[in-house]
């Protein structure tokens, strides 16, 4: 992660019990980040948390330096295998 990033957190970020710690780990430890397809500042990050279980991340971006993390969760089995089948 660029250390100057700074991450602003929506408390629905939390709705899942992903933790403010997971959520900055995810973001040194990413898989995959993306824009979400159909929309214009909504992006996917894959990363791990603490414990090392993959978690997705979305955010917006505000500027080069900052995000809004909105929403946070652990990922499932069959989202997991969806990605293996699209490589």
């Amino acid at each position: 992660m660029n250390n100057d990033l700074e991450i602003i957190f929506k408390q629905s970020a939390f709705r899942h019990g992903v933790t403010e710690a997971d959520i900055r780990w995810a973001f040194n430890t990413v898989e995959v980040d993306e824009l979400i397809h159909g929309f214009e500042n909504k992006y996917r990050l894959l990363g791990f948390n603490t414990k090392s279980n993959m978690i997705e991340v979305l955010y917006n971006l505000i500027n080069d330096h900052r995000v809004n993390v909105f929403h946070a969760f652990p990922c499932t089995d069959a989202f997991l295998e969806s990605l293996s089948k699209q490589e």
